[in-house]
């Protein structure tokens, strides 16, 4: 597939206490590991306007986000939840990252490439319409796929999350629009306490598949082959989002899921099958989790070079 890397510098903009999990030495891990590809073509992320962001977001919560970056001090945080804090340039990262997932997915409707992975921080797949959680400020990936639905006029699109944590934020979109399919291969019991297999949307279009603590590779690949596959078949969608977190890898401290580089090449490949099989190729993954630094530079660099090479 013709791959672009949609990279957004700012997000070294948006700094976090020390010792804080997700912290900016997570995008130059990726960005690091990136950089040794040869095949995908770069650009640089352009922030998203507040008209996009508030087709998920409600407008009382994006100015309370926006506001509450604005009024931080030159060395202040604040605290959004019990683990989701800003400081004054969080907010420009926030909206770059929102708007690389747009950009790419107006770059693919335009034909320039098949598939986009977005290189940016903070993550987004926790951000309800009206609520910060777990580290993340806005919902990029939600907020991509009704760009797609609303201004590119498709019909149909699918969010699949592969990150150790349930995608709480991105399944509120689903669970009001049948317009979108969402689909989550996720550790559970683990945060944040969503997703369990009854959570199941508009007619279906819900499909959670749960997992025990220290399932592998071959597990792993087993529920989206019997669980995941057979749903967005039937669902044919027009466009396919992926949340690409990487802490189900076995070394990252978050989660207790035991997949390798391998597994993520092995979903980058299967999406992108099945994005050709349905939604033309089209397919943009934006980084969520991932918190063992050298794992998931590797998992993210194996990911996109799968996608590039299928």
């Amino acid at each position: 597939m013709r791959t672009l890397v949609i990279d957004n510098p700012a997000s070294r903009m948006h700094r976090v206490p020390p010792g804080h999990p997700e912290h900016e030495g997570r995008y130059t891990a990726v960005r690091e590991a990136l950089a040794g590809l040869a095949q995908p073509v770069w650009h640089a992320a352009k922030p998203s306007g507040i008209a996009a962001v508030e087709r998920f977001h409600t407008a009382d919560y994006v100015e309370r986000v926006r506001a509450a970056c604005l009024t931080a001090g030159p060395s202040e945080w604040i605290a959004l939840d019990l683990d989701t804090k800003v400081c004054r340039e969080s907010w420009d990262a926030a909206l770059a990252t929102a708007g690389g997932a747009i950009d790419a997915v107006d770059r693919i409707m335009a034909g320039d490439a098949d598939a986009a992975f977005c290189l940016a921080r903070p993550p987004g797949h926790h951000a309800e319409p009206d609520r910060a959680m777990g580290f993340c400020l806005l919902n990029s990936i939600a907020i991509a796929a009704l760009h797609a639905l609303d201004v590119h006029k498709l019909s149909r699109v699918a969010i699949i999350d592969i990150d150790v944590h349930h995608g709480n934020g991105s399944q509120c979109l689903a669970e009001i629009d049948e317009r979108v399919f969402f689909g989550s291969l996720h550790q559970s019991p683990l945060y944040p306490g969503t997703g369990a297999a009854a959570e199941t949307g508009l007619n279906g279009n819900v499909v959670n598949l749960p997992l025990m603590a220290g399932t592998g590779g071959a597990a792993w690949r087993e529920a989206f082959e019997t669980g995941l596959r057979p749903a967005l078949a039937a669902f044919r969608p027009d466009f396919i989002f992926v949340s690409a977190g990487f802490d189900a890898h076995e070394r990252d401290p978050a989660g207790g899921l035991a997949l390798l580089e391998a597994d993520f090449a092995w979903a980058a490949t299967e999406l992108a099958s099945l994005a050709a099989e349905f939604a033309s190729s089209r397919l943009v993954s934006v980084l969520e989790g991932g918190y063992d630094c050298p794992a998931l530079g590797r998992s993210a660099a194996a990911f996109v070079h799968a996608l590039a090479e299928a």
